[in-house]
């Protein structure tokens, strides 16, 4: 640091406090609100700039995940109930996967189901 440098330190300290000594008490305040304002804004401006790359991560995140899930796979195929599951089912197979055999009698397996009572009745 310069000699010219170092005297021009030194003025402008013995002016500020020369003038922070005659400053009214009302004026005083505000200055010191300002600065106490001043000094936080930088505290929120930084937790602004770690919300967006947070708020990035978080977006990747969630898209990775959609696309890409884990233990997946393949969806595991559809399960067409059969005549001989457990669960009963009012409704007649698929004719896709049916055999075309139960198609011929359909007024019979209607009887059936109308009278069939469940096995844990019958001893």
């Amino acid at each position: 640091m310069s000699q010219h440098d170092q005297e021009l330190e030194r003025r402008a300290r013995e002016l500020y406090l020369r003038a922070s000594r005659d400053v009214d008490p009302a004026i005083a305040g505000r200055l010191r609100a300002a600065r106490r304002t001043a000094l936080a804004r930088p505290q929120h401006a930084t937790a602004r700039r770690l919300l967006l790359p947070a708020g990035a991560f978080a977006v990747l995140a969630l898209a990775t995940l959609t696309v890409w899930q884990p233990g997946g796979g393949p969806p595991a195929p559809t399960v067409v109930a059969q005549p001989g599951d457990s669960e009963p089912n009012d409704l007649p197979p698929d004719a896709d996967v049916a055999d075309p055999a139960l198609y011929k009698d359909l007024q019979f397996y209607s009887w059936l189901a109308y009278n069939d009572t469940p096995s844990s009745s019958r001893k």
